[in-house]
């Protein structure tokens, strides 16, 4: 017994060795996303894309002679959860950098963490403005909703729509964020603000909401909400005899939400980043990787992820190291970046200038209508 245990502990301290050996020749990226719940769909497209691009990097030999290992955890579409991850792949899992959420109240709640702890953060999709003012840790490669509430405020006067109702989530930092927005766009535009109604994530029924729109005769309903509501809205609101078009932002990409809404969302308009429909030779290649891997389209949500995933390796190899400060620095110096999402630079806010896309719904799926430049 006495005799085994200098050899247990020389065997233990081996493999302590072994295993920061192991560590040493890996670079650890956290990745927090909803696998599960209400936003599910999200994550996983996040994910696969995220997942994709590293696989790939690590096939061509990594970065600094070193490869990735992508540690995700599963935040549930939960309040809390985000900044609980977050705290444990910081650390517990000593990674260097962090990619998430696609969620804007996901990524609120994580990037003080980050920042705190001098981590750099890079969300996909988070679009409230909020998200980058957290501090310099923390940068996205999307663009922001007053762009993209500016956007769709245009797309719905060149229409010729001058009354819109909206109908806003509010416990959802995003979607206030955009109807306020849109608001301030469409009404500078000439356009007027008929009534604005109200909901919050996991409500079933939309009836009440809807039948006071009706009621003042719209030409569009602005619904800046995300898919798993938004198709229920849909429905409700064809059951209700609105026969107006939708509007929305890329809160509305998800698989799930036609399976829900059905044909109750054609005519509708949403803005989004990406198409799988662009012809650019760069998207197209990427559908073909992504499509030959998981056996179905990618999305946006999957086009940001892996995006995001080859920015953060970008940075990486330009600054020559995983040190915090010096990789903060390199991702805010991201500049004429050539995604599948289209070309990403970062302005001083570390916020995104990049085109967005309008897609039409009909005939079971997402159409391509323009890109619209910043």
């Amino acid at each position: 017994m006495n005799n085994s245990l200098p050899l247990f502990a020389a065997f233990a301290f081996g493999s302590l060795l072994a295993g920061a050996a192991l560590g040493a020749d890996e670079i650890k990226v956290g990745e927090f996303a909803a696998l599960t719940g209400g936003s599910a769909s999200f994550g996983q497209s996040s994910h696969k894309g995220t997942a994709l691009a590293f696989d790939e990097m690590n096939a061509a030999g990594g970065v600094l002679g070193k490869k990735f290992k992508l540690i995700t955890e599963d935040d549930q579409s939960a309040a809390g959860q985000p900044a609980t991850i977050v705290r444990k792949l910081i650390s517990q899992d000593k990674v260097v950098a962090v990619l998430g959420e696609v969620r804007s109240s996901a990524t609120i709640e994580a990037a003080p963490i980050c920042q705190e702890n001098k981590v750099p953060l890079i969300s996909p999709a988070a679009t409230n403005p909020k998200v980058t003012e957290v501090g310099d840790y923390i940068s996205r490669i999307c663009f922001i909703d007053p762009f993209q509430g500016t956007v769709m405020a245009k797309f719905a006067l060149s229409k010729g729509w001058k009354k819109v109702a909206v109908l806003t989530d509010v416990k959802q930092d995003y979607s206030v964020g955009l109807a306020e927005f849109f608001t301030k766009g469409f009404t500078a535009g000439g356009g007027q603000i008929v009534k604005e109604q109200k909901y919050s994530t996991g409500d079933k029924d939309f009836k009440p909401q809807l039948t006071s729109l009706k009621a003042t005769k719209p030409d569009a309903i602005f619904i800046p909400g995300y898919y798993g509501e938004v198709a229920l809205i849909g429905k409700q609101a064809r059951l209700l005899g609105i026969k107006v078009p939708m509007l929305g932002g890329d809160g509305w990409v998800g698989d799930s939400l036609l399976k829900v809404a059905g044909n109750s969302l054609d005519g509708s308009f949403f803005s989004c980043h990406f198409s799988a429909e662009d012809q650019n030779p760069a998207v197209q290649e990427f559908v073909k990787k992504y499509e030959a891997k998981y056996h179905e389209k990618p999305d946006d949500m999957a086009a940001l992820g892996y995006d995001s995933a080859e920015i953060l390796a970008d940075a990486i190899k330009r600054a020559g190291t995983t040190d915090g400060a010096k990789l903060r620095d390199a991702i805010a110096a991201t500049k004429g970046f050539k995604g599948v999402t289209g070309v990403i630079t970062l302005d001083a806010q570390r916020n995104a200038s990049k085109p967005a896309v309008i897609l039409s719904i009909g005939g079971g799926g997402f159409h391509f209508e323009q890109s619209v430049a910043p």
